[in-house]
């Protein structure tokens, strides 16, 4: 990627103290001993005094900016003592929310300068630093993340569902001969990847309906939406994060339909889709002042339409006259599903850049609530279908 300008002392503090590893090995190869060597009465802290003699012995190896950071560190804990957990985070790279306000604490030190205002960058580095603006709140997190990207690995896990939604469109749109609306062509249905109310027991259907569109205006929308929202936040968040999002998204949506439309089929990423872009706005609204993406309100509003005009045009087709009766056009409701994932798992993990999400409380409630919902729908769907005595349309 080209090696950067000489950073202002605040970036230098955040790059410098990734690579805090300089100081000790990582935990996992250090000897058993050494917890011994900080922690002799085995109580899980260490003293800030002993730090701050870890710190001033290996004073020669450090820069001047990552003593301070660390020194930070020491300097907030107003009981003397730092926990063994975080002090063994900072030598083995993990950052910790005690790391977080460690950097918090020094850059008020430091002569703090911003991201923007730095100079001389090339094509890849400006790249960086715009997607740091569009996605992170906070000054501190965009400097450590610019200073830490290396695009290893890349934004894969979008890019390749991506791909794969536009390869099965053009094979479904070359055997059934049919791009635009393909959804009302009479054998669309007879696709196995489709979720249908008859086949709810062949449990893939659930996933694999987002690899077919309803024609090709839904999966230009959907696709536009995954690379413009999608990649630059995987590109943050990494692919686990966002894809357990986009996923999660994509089962709330099948899962939703299930229970609150139950005679319809369900097509498109748009489950996923919503989970990724409300999540982000709802990021941008929580962090209006320290988002400093340009024209933040314009794109809000031009995301909101597009979403707008995506929801309705599902909310038309689904009451539109079917090209196979009875079974109605697919359902609109996993919009909605991908929505309620967004506003809730989306926002916890978009909010916790690089944080451990199991130490977020909020994290645990709302995968409680998940949970709670999935198995809320696989019952009813073993027994309301039943119980209520509902005619579905015939399998396709």
């Amino acid at each position: 990627m080209g090696e950067h300008p000489s950073p202002g002392p605040a970036v230098a503090a955040c790059a410098e103290a990734e690579r805090i590893e300089e100081l000790e090995p990582e935990a996992e190869e250090r000897p058993p001993a050494a917890r011994e060597d900080f922690d002799p009465g085995n109580t899980g802290y260490i003293s800030t005094g002993k730090f701050r003699s870890l710190l001033e012995s290996h004073s020669s190896k450090l820069d001047p900016h990552k003593r301070e950071v660390l020194l930070a560190l020491a300097d907030s804990q107003a009981d003397g003592q730092i926990g063994y957990q975080d002090f063994v985070n900072l030598m083995s790279n993990k950052r910790s929310n005690s790391f977080r306000q460690a950097i918090l604490q020094g850059n008020r030190r430091l002569c703090s300068k911003a991201l923007l205002e730095e100079k001389g960058l090339n094509l890849s580095q400006r790249l960086i630093r715009h997607v740091a603006y569009e996605t992170l709140p906070r000054e501190i997190d965009r400097k450590w993340y610019y200073d830490s990207y290396t695009c290893c690995p890349p934004p894969w896990f979008m890019i390749t569902v991506t791909l794969l939604e536009v390869a099965f469109f053009l094979y479904n749109g070359v055997s059934l001969g049919q791009f635009v609306l393909q959804v009302t062509h009479p054998r669309y249905l007879k696709n196995s990847l489709v979720y249908h109310p008859q086949l709810r027991a062949q449990a893939w259907r659930y996933l694999t309906y987002i690899f077919m569109h309803a024609g090709i205006e839904h999966l230009g929308l959907n696709v536009v939406l995954q690379l413009l929202v999608g990649v630059p936040l995987e590109m943050v968040h990494g692919a686990t994060r966002i894809g357990l999002v986009y996923v999660a998204g994509v089962v709330a949506g099948s899962l939703a339909v299930s229970v609150a439309d139950m005679t319809a089929p369900v097509v498109g990423s748009s489950g996923g889709v919503y989970a990724l872009v409300s999540a982000h706005l709802a990021n941008i609204v929580m962090n209006w002042s320290g988002m400093k993406c340009q024209f933040k309100l314009l794109r809000m509003a031009v995301a909101l339409i597009c979403m707008s005009m995506e929801f309705g045009r599902a909310v038309w087709l689904r009451f539109h006259p079917s090209a196979y009766p009875p079974c109605p056009h697919p359902s609109f409701v996993a919009h909605l599903g991908g929505v309620a994932v967004g506003i809730t798992l989306g926002v916890v993990v978009l909010r916790n850049y690089e944080q451990r999400l199991q130490d977020q409380s909020l994290w645990w409630i709302f995968v409680a609530m998940y949970t709670v919902f999935v198995l809320f729908a696989v019952f009813w769907n073993i027994f309301a279908y039943t119980l209520l005595d509902l005619k579905l349309p015939p399998p396709p």
